[in-house]
């Protein structure tokens, strides 16, 4: 396998998964706004994705991929196969009482999720209604996630790399065709959410059965292997998904603030999510396999080269893209969702949140390409610990922003903060234990892409600040005009400046896309 090939192919998916979600958000804000049934509808949104992410993006590949990979190489397909029937088996049915479970006491957990809610008559009850009719999906997408695992683990990225674009279109289907048949729009998409988890398993079982690798039906068996499995998915859910975690606490937090909130955040990290998505899941999909073989054959040298250009690629896709979020961000939002019910007020609103959230950018990448260093080698334990001081760490500064008045921008900029924190803490234990260094090229490299991303932001920004308020007196499609000049132009910008101050040369990235992993 090829590290930056992998890389490409899963980001190529993921930025059509993020140019189909941004064309369902556009159809979100046109219908529901940033109102009541918006908020409730993204709380039920977002509690089955949370798991989502934590499975499918965080600990399920954590905990499946290394021992999966290990099986193929040193026991063949046949032990693989069967310890991979025998995941899906348990994994099936514990998810079906889990589900079950919260479907009996989702008022309750809606307390918990979100406990301001309470404050408006009917929203509690409304978010409670819409939580319980998505989370099935979370049935589906768990199993989704190990049919992922498994396709990734044997080299064929795309099939899984699409299933997002099975969700957005989904939810814009259901959002078109269901809201005159329900009795809000948050009902349609609500009922859109389970079907494309339906519709998403469905399209990795034809997938899984053209490569030969169709997972047949077992009888749950908690053999030693599966039980090991449980056991690492636990702790890895909170080191692989800090991200996400800290978002769940925005979310309690934003509850409690003003009406529209929560749906600031919302917008403002389905932006953030484009970059985020598209080099960060890629990564940390691509690198888990190879570096997991590339330990288990005991070439460390090859795992540090891997690391070290997953961190190279990763630095010179998100510092620019940081950058350029963090000063286009009103033109961004203004044309991504002002029309409808989302005016002017909520544009200021979503981009000051957008700004600050784009300031952890890098670091959510960077998390991406070091936890693999810990789950390749079976340890899942240490990310959680230091996963929980990141999130003890992003609740204090919530608290201690709150006061200050920033409201939603101050639950952002907490949430940045505290993924550096993660990102320091994960680079310095793994430097403590021998399994990270950075190598004299990404010490080169690192201080000329930062050079080059600040000058970039620099010109770009200005140039946004005064095409602003011409844009404000555009119409729609001017205005898409402008902000793809300014992006398109921050793209070449950035591309010149990286090959004049050597962050970047083509010749060298022609050379990381031939070279093949040991």
């Amino acid at each position: 396998m090829n590290l930056i090939r992998s890389i490409a192919t899963v980001g190529g998916f993921t930025l059509g998964s993020r140019i189909t979600g941004f064309a369902r958000d556009i159809l979100i804000a046109n219908y529901l706004g940033a109102g009541l049934v918006a908020d409730c509808f993204f709380v039920a949104f977002k509690f089955p994705n949370l798991f989502r992410r934590l499975f499918a993006e965080g600990a399920f590949n954590a905990a499946f991929v290394p021992l999966f990979a290990g099986k193929l190489e040193q026991e063949g397909e046949h032990a693989a196969k069967r310890f991979a029937e025998n995941a899906l088996a348990v994994l099936a049915v514990a998810l079906t009482a889990f589900v079950a479970l919260m479907e009996i006491v989702m008022p309750w957990a809606i307390y918990v999720l979100a406990p301001g809610f309470d404050a408006v008559p009917g929203k509690m009850e409304l978010a409670a209604e819409l939580s319980r009719i998505t989370f099935p999906y979370l049935l589906f997408i768990s199993l989704v996630s190990l049919q992922s695992g498994v396709l990734n683990s044997v080299g064929r990225f795309a099939a899984a790399a699409a299933t997002p674009i099975l969700l957005n279109l989904t939810l814009m289907a259901a959002l078109i065709g269901l809201t005159p048949l329900t009795p809000t729009s948050g009902h349609a998409l609500a009922i859109g959410t389970t079907i494309a988890g339906i519709l998403q398993f469905l399209w990795l079982v034809y997938s899984l059965k053209s490569q030969g690798w169709l997972l047949s039906w077992r009888r749950p068996h908690l053999d030693a292997d599966v039980v090991l499995l449980m056991k690492r998915i636990v702790p890895g859910a909170m080191g692989a998904g800090i991200y996400q975690v800290n978002l769940l606490v925005d979310t309690m937090i934003a509850s409690m603030m003003a009406q529209g909130a929560v749906s600031y955040l919302y917008y403002a990290d389905r932006i953030n999510q484009l970059p985020l998505g598209v080099v960060g899941i890629a990564v940390g999909t691509a690198l888990l396999p190879i570096l997991s073989r590339q330990i288990r054959a005991g070439n460390d040298e090859a795992a540090h080269h891997s690391q070290n250009r997953a961190l190279e690629f990763s630095l010179l896709l998100t510092l620019p893209a940081m950058a350029a979020i963090a000063v286009l961000s009103v033109p961004l939002v203004m044309v991504l969702f002002q029309r409808g019910a989302f005016g002017t007020v909520e544009t200021q609103a979503t981009a000051g949140a957008l700004a600050a959230f784009s300031l952890g950018l890098p670091a959510y990448v960077l998390a991406k390409c070091l936890t693999p260093a810990f789950f390749a080698r079976h340890d899942t334990a240490t990310p959680v610990k230091l996963a929980a001081a990141a999130m003890i760490a992003n609740i204090v500064l919530n608290l201690a922003l709150w006061p200050l008045g920033l409201a939603q921008v101050g639950i952002a900029l907490a949430t940045a903060l505290s993924a550096w924190l993660n990102v320091g803490l994960l680079a310095w234990v793994l430097r403590k234990r021998g399994y990270f260094r950075l190598d004299a090229r990404l010490r080169t490299k690192a201080p000329r892409i930062i050079g080059a991303s600040v000058l970039m932001a620099a010109i770009v920004g200005t140039a946004g600040w005064w095409a602003e308020p011409l844009m404000a007196a555009s119409g729609q499609g001017q205005r898409a005009l402008w902000l793809a000049g300014l992006v398109g132009g921050g793209i070449v910008l950035f591309a010149l400046l990286a090959q004049l101050t050597g962050a970047a040369r083509l010749g060298e990235i022609k050379a990381m896309v031939k070279r093949q992993q040991p």
